[in-house]
């Protein structure tokens, strides 16, 4: 047998001759790929984005950050700095950079296979997701999951199972949504720099405004808004599904009142349209529950997940209820990795942790801490408009409608040793996604940082 023990779902089981052989390749391999990454990454931040500027299109955004590693709530780039993550590769690690229980799942995972094709062999882990979700569920009804690996891709088939159980082509969508840059989100999408200079894009889209308080947007104004979209655009007979996001991410962390989230259900039942629910940068425990929408006691037809879900690796997930999901014909759906095995065991580990006890309890600590440190900078900063969010998932929106100030924050943020993002129609949302394993002592020097840079930008 070789050094290091099989893993095979029988016990005991060993490896053939010629695997071994193929195992100890493999170490040779593994330990010459560490050394010539360490190699690399001794060369420095300048040298890896000059070679950025000249294989990678201009088209996909360009960081200062060059990751070497990252654990926790820390990243250090390829010069040895250090810095703390509030950014989690857009709501991508919720449960901290390399939690054990992921990193050992993937490895054992490894071992056994890396990939078969959900069409051509099934395999436990997909199915072993599939059932957690239906555990995980908003609600009573039995539900069924695809697994496929993005969350356009979820999207893109949220819409086609919408549309094949409804025998309908309408699709609403609202304000300031962000749903992915496929040919389809894109259209789904509101901020013209994903989708500019792309079309044609994808018809019987229709666009309906969204509650934003802050900018004087009601709920009564927005469905009053829906109501003129279902007089003057499309009526509601011909819509398949309507699209909401229970927290906008891109559009600049806005969360959506209660009353907007039950009107809209209310509407979708007396309708018979599908009420879609994208979870994909709110769920996985972002705001205190798994999935945002349960702070509202809607369940949704359809359910939306990813970021999160994968553990850092490319998974995203449509679960809704089993006689939608069901309206599809067999061979409708898929994709040859979608669900692939390894990152349906990272996912498994994933929704054990967020489970866990304990966890939904330190979210509203984290949430509570924020909340009142952000609360408090806006009432010293006069370039802070307006603190707001659902649970942990929190942002902080400036003033003016330009991106000026928001740049200048997180360039001062990056220069002092923590990663922010932007977002928003004008750019000018910093919104925070720290990790909910970070400690209070982490969580108080990323705050001290961006308070500090809220009084750079509003002295400059």
């Amino acid at each position: 047998m070789c050094g290091a023990a099989a893993h095979f779902d029988s016990p005991g089981a060993r490896l053939p001759r010629n695997a071994c052989a193929i195992r100890v390749e493999n170490r040779e391999r593994e330990q010459g790929y560490y050394a010539a990454m360490s190699v690399e990454e001794r060369t420095g931040t300048e040298r890896v984005l000059q070679a950025r500027e000249r294989y990678v299109p201009r088209g996909v955004a360009a960081p200062q950050l060059v990751v070497s590693k990252a654990w926790g709530a820390k990243i250090w780039d390829a010069d040895g700095r250090e810095f703390l993550d509030f950014g989690g590769g857009i709501a991508c690690q919720n449960l901290g950079h390399g939690p054990a229980g992921v990193v050992r799942a993937i490895h054992e995972q490894a071992d056994r296979y890396l990939h078969q094709c959900f069409m051509v062999g099934a395999y436990e882990p997909y199915i072993e997701v599939a059932r957690r979700l239906d555990d995980l569920w908003p609600g009573e009804a039995p539900t069924k999951t695809l697994l496929v690996n993005s969350g356009a891709e979820a999207i893109e088939n949220a819409v086609k199972i919408a549309r094949a159980a409804t025998k309908r082509a309408g699709v609403v969508v609202f304000d300031r949504a962000f749903h992915g840059r496929t040919n389809l989100t894109m259209a789904m999408t509101s901020k013209l720099v994903y989708k500019q200079g792309f079309g044609p894009l994808a018809t019987d889209i229709h666009r309906a405004p969204a509650p934003y308080p802050y900018r004087g947007v009601s709920t009564e104004d927005a469905l009053h808004g829906l109501e003129l979209l279902f007089k003057q655009d499309v009526a509601p007979t011909e819509v398949a599904c309507i699209v909401l996001e229970p927290v906008q991410g891109e559009g600049g962390f806005i969360p959506m009142p209660t009353e907007f989230i039950r009107a809209l259900n209310d509407l979708c039942d007396e309708h018979g349209i599908l009420y879609v629910d994208d979870e994909i940068q709110s769920g996985c425990g972002r705001t205190g529950e798994m999935w945002a929408i349960e702070h509202h006691g809607i369940e949704p037809d359809i359910l939306v997940a990813g970021k999160t879900l994968g553990g850092g690796l490319p998974l995203a997930s449509v679960t809704g209820r089993a006689d939608v999901m069901d309206a599809v014909h067999p061979g409708g759906l898929g994709g040859t990795f979608g669900g692939n095995p390894v990152c349906c065991a990272a996912a498994i580990a994933v929704l054990d942790e967020l489970s866990a006890p304990g966890y939904a309890e330190r979210a509203g600590q984290i949430a509570k801490l924020m909340r009142a440190r952000l609360d408090d900078m806006a009432s010293r900063h006069a370039i802070v408009g307006e603190v707001r969010g659902l649970g942990s998932m929190l942002a902080m929106e400036l003033a003016e409608r330009t991106p000026d100030a928001a740049k200048a924050v997180t360039a001062y943020a990056f220069d002092h040793g923590l990663v922010l993002l932007s977002c928003g129609l004008y750019g000018n949302v910093i919104r925070l996604l720290p990790p909910l394993s970070a400690t209070d002592e982490e969580l108080e020097q990323g705050l001290a940082i961006l308070d500090d840079a809220l009084g750079d930008a509003g002295s400059g």
